[in-house]
């Protein structure tokens, strides 16, 4: 499947419906003011402001768009998902529209301001959904009759595994999996399934078999006997961006736990990869940008003030830069105020403790007030970093935190940040024990990611800085 060119059609759609809805609504505007102006098009199109809309409303609308998501999962598209979509977003950009650029404009009745919201509405939404409608359908049935269709990948090699597959394999209406192989869980002597489909390996492989083959969707079907491995399991793949579905038992299907896409296909329950609506990921972009811009400009009397102290304070360099592990356990380069002697670490890697020598006196000042980490802001415009988002680890404590707690992968899923939930909790961890106490908390953010949370956390790490109250 070609998803860049999927992408393609949906955003030249897009842009020409936008493009149409806005000249039509135009000319529409021209004729209540002037009904004989189809005797002389020619002032419309000789209209500065006519050229203006053409130009900038479809890249506002295909900005819109993309902050709200349309454009991702793009194979994965329900019609009536995307019409309740469509709608929502066609309101609020209308809606942005009708308050920048129209409603000055010279009016005989208010009665007209009602008309032209519900006419430029009407033709945004119903130009966009018609071109989405036909797109989306001509996919949905390519789904259906088997032309299109998406690596799977089966969990479990025995009898829930051998009834997913043929129940998948049977369905009237193809549900648009490929399957490529099976992996197991615990080693047997006969794979029931495996006279059906090619062993990739054992579920601690995982990792490789989703690279190696290209694996789009997971479905875990494994045994009772087998249900203790379940966590480490979703562990492996969450640190993926594969879709996850897992069979259901009787007691999800009567107390309704059980969500699936068509009432054709086989219930699985479905966990999906995305930890944020995709509108609140872009959000958090944009506040990032925006925040660490205003914060390098407001800050620079303090970025003056620390790099003076840090460079009386002892020999070395004023800035200190390391290599940390961030998203999808891509490293990168950290930098902060030095808040130890430039020999700290001569002796290999070694974690801070609250009376730890190495620290210089101006650097336990500046790490109890952050200000050690305010050239970060500079990571977080680059894109490494967040605001907000768990602490970036070095490799080699990632691999002894992992032993002790395999989940800590999860992390790797987001950003890593400035602040987090648990540094406002827990602060610096001076051991690997401590590490894995404070990932509690991370966890626990990963798992209730959201703006709002975002802005709990930062108020609180204010109040925490200048309160001095930093560990």
């Amino acid at each position: 499947m070609n998803r860049r060119l999927q992408v393609t059609k949906y955003v030249l759609l897009d842009w020409l419906s936008a493009g149409l809805a806005w000249s039509l609504f135009y000319v529409i505007r021209k004729y209540s003011e002037d009904n004989t102006i189809f005797d002389h098009l020619d002032t419309v199109f000789d209209d500065t402001k006519f050229w203006i809309g053409i130009i900038f409303i479809p890249v506002f609308w295909l900005v819109l768009y993309l902050m709200i998501g349309s454009y991702r999962r793009i194979y994965r598209k329900a019609r009536l998902k995307e019409l309740g979509e469509t709608l929502i977003i066609t309101l609020i950009g209308v809606t942005i529209i009708f308050f920048v650029l129209i409603l000055d404009d010279f009016i005989v009745t208010y009665k007209s301001y009602y008309q032209s919201f519900a006419i430029l509405f009407f033709l945004q939404f119903g130009i966009t959904y018609f071109f989405r409608l036909v797109l989306t359908t001509v996919t949905v049935k390519k789904i259906h009759s088997g032309k299109l269709g998406f690596n799977t990948l089966i969990i479990g090699s025995n009898g829930n595994a051998m009834k997913v597959y043929n129940d998948i394999t049977n369905q009237e209406i193809s549900s648009g999996n490929h399957f490529i192989g099976f992996v197991n869980v615990h080693d047997r002597d006969d794979f029931k399934i495996g006279k059906f489909l090619p062993h990739l390996g054992a579920y601690k492989d995982l990792n490789a078999v989703i690279t190696d083959y290209k694996v789009e969707e997971v479905i875990i079907a494994i045994e009772r006997s087998e249900i203790n491995t379940i966590e480490r399991i979703i562990t492996e793949l969450e640190t993926t961006n594969v879709i996850i579905k897992v069979i259901p038992i009787m007691q999800d299907i009567i107390f309704g736990s059980v969500k699936t896409r068509g009432i054709f296909h086989t219930p699985l329950i479905e966990i999906s990869p995305d930890l944020m609506p995709a509108w609140q990921q872009s959000l958090k972009r944009i506040i990032d940008v925006l925040a660490s811009l205003i914060a390098m400009i407001l800050l620079i009397p303090l970025y003056i003030f620390t790099a003076i102290g840090v460079k009386l304070s002892s020999r070395g360099p004023i800035m200190f830069s390391q290599e940390r592990i961030g998203k999808h356990g891509k490293p990168f380069m950290m930098h902060k105020f030095r808040s130890m002697y430039s020999d700290a670490e001569k002796h290999g890697p070694q974690l801070s403790s609250d009376l730890d020598p190495r620290i210089t006196s101006f650097g336990r000042f500046i790490r109890k007030v952050r200000l050690d980490e305010i050239p970060q802001f500079y990571t977080v415009l680059k894109g490494d970093m967040s605001l907000v988002g768990p602490r970036p680890e070095r490799q080699f404590y990632i691999d002894q935190i992992v032993k002790k707690a395999p989940h800590y992968r999860l992390l790797m899923k987001i950003k890593p940040g400035i602040t987090s939930w648990g540094q406002v909790k827990f602060g610096y961890a001076s051991t690997v024990d401590e590490m894995v106490t404070r990932l509690q908390y991370d966890i626990l953010y990963l798992e209730n990611m959201s703006i709002a949370m975002d802005f709990k956390i930062l108020i609180y790490t204010v109040m925490i800085v200048l309160q001095g109250r930093g560990k």
